[in-house]
């Protein structure tokens, strides 16, 4: 990947819905060039698509909370993962360094749904115990820059 991709990547960062005329005027380049290299990094796994970014708390879950998961014994990440993909709570999951096996993201309607989706996260076999760090705001969040 080159600065010309880099620089394509960071104008479909900021806007997904950018069209390659649009990017092209940014990047020095036609439509069509633009158009092949986004298909290239797709095709390369740069890029592995396209989606709407949805404010949770519109949907009614703005409750968030960070979880250090410790597991009985020796647990492979992908068992970790598989117990963890039935909770709907679970909006990404993260093997870590440190003491904890794993660090999970949850989010919720409010602090009684939370409640709720620890104790099932608790109740899974995996599963030593847990430390719960509950989200007050959020002071940041963006996705990288590749040009930096």
């Amino acid at each position: 990947m080159n600065t010309l991709d880099q620089r394509i990547v960071s104008c479909l960062v900021s806007n997904a819905r950018s069209s390659y005329a649009e990017i092209g005027k940014v990047v020095g380049l036609s439509a069509p060039a633009v158009k092949r290299r986004v298909d290239r990094l797709l095709d390369i796994g740069v890029l592995r698509g396209f989606t709407a970014v949805v404010d949770p708390e519109a949907l009614g879950w703005g409750t968030e909370a960070f979880v250090e998961v410790h597991c009985q014994g020796n647990v492979s990440p992908g068992r970790i993962r598989s117990h963890l993909e039935p909770l709907p709570e679970v909006v990404a999951a993260y093997t870590v360094s440190g003491a904890a096996d794993a660090i999970v993201h949850l989010r919720a309607a409010d602090i009684h749904h939370l409640e709720s989706a620890l104790e099932r996260l608790r109740g899974l076999e995996i599963i030593d115990r847990t430390v719960s760090t509950v989200v007050l705001s959020t002071l940041l969040e963006r996705p990288p820059n590749p040009e930096t």
